[in-house]
């Protein structure tokens, strides 16, 4: 039997869009019912999470998780995009930074930091996105948000043979929801007074699905239509901390009703003795409550 509720973890090729992906996994899947937690750029690689059918619902809570990252950092050119499909708006010579410089500057941008994100991004302004504002040739200048970046490692510092005036930093990092590693080249280059971008960059895990369990879209195409690699109760296992429930207290779930708490204010998931995850709950009010009705029967017992 194909598993037609859960998560498919993509390893994004470059040159795709997120919403190309999805499309081409709602056409192997044959359902409609497909969405991914967090955008990648079209240069950007790596893990994409894709919920096919009710597991959609869980991707809210995917993709405000924790994410990492490679990326190669471009000193000494700037882009429109701050990355490397953009056209240059200047280059600096870089050749005169030393690597304590880069590594300082860096450093700067660990911990929790107010970043404004890049220009041509997703975020909307009056109800219409930033990028499209900024191909009109609108200047779009967004608000710095709250950040976290936990962990920042400079892997290499190398000057580009070719080119004596670019120097390429290899980062490791991770950090929350939010953060634009775009940004986080383009505030280096800033910093240093020579302008930067971002090269390279893979997406290696977003709240704990890795690069080693992902699939390619070519690995997608021959083992369509199965295409589930984590069932909706198996991802709601790793997604959430788990709540047993009765039958009885299932049923009253799966129809939207209330349980006693726990002493966890959540978001925890509710499996019923069956096994099947019946809703994602938290505790307000003195109730456990459901934020997400998941169960696929009225009564999941």
């Amino acid at each position: 039997m194909v598993a037609t509720d859960g998560l498919v973890v993509v390893d994004k090729p470059g040159g795709m869009t997120s919403h190309d992906v999805v499309a081409r996994v709602r056409r192997l899947a044959r359902i409609r019912r497909v969405g991914h937690a967090g955008t990648l750029d079209p240069m950007a690689t790596g893990v994409l999470v894709l919920g096919i059918g009710r597991a959609t619902r869980l991707l809210s809570f995917v993709s405000g998780a924790e994410k990492g990252y490679a990326a190669t950092i471009r000193l000494g050119r700037s882009t429109v995009t701050d990355d490397a499909d953009g056209e240059t708006v200047a280059e600096v010579s870089a050749g005169d930074v030393t690597d304590q410089a880069i590594r300082t500057g860096l450093a700067a941008q660990t911990g929790e930091i107010d970043q404004v994100p890049s220009a041509v991004s997703a975020i909307k302004v009056a109800g219409r996105r930033a990028y499209q504002r900024v191909r009109e040739g609108e200047a779009v200048v967004l608000p710095a948000r709250r950040v976290v970046v936990s962990r920042l490692d400079v892997l290499a510092i190398h000057r580009v043979p070719d080119r004596p005036g670019l120097v390429d930093v290899d980062v490791d990092l991770a950090c929350s929801s939010g953060t634009y590693v775009r940004a986080i080249a383009r505030d280096l280059g800033a910093a240093l007074g020579v302008g930067g971008h971002v090269n390279a960059l893979r997406r290696t895990f977003v709240d704990g699905f890795t690069l080693a369990e992902s699939a390619t879209v070519d690995e997608l195409e021959r083992r369509a239509p199965e295409l589930v690699t984590v069932p909706l109760a198996d991802a709601a296992r790793r997604i959430f901390p788990p709540r047993q429930a009765s039958a009885e207290q299932a049923r009253v779930l799966a129809h939207g009703g209330r349980l006693p708490t726990v002493g966890n204010p959540g978001p925890y998931a509710v499996f019923a003795p069956s096994g099947e995850v019946v809703a994602i709950v938290t505790e307000r009010d003195g109730l456990a409550r459901p934020d997400v009705v998941l169960a696929s029967t009225p009564d999941p017992t």
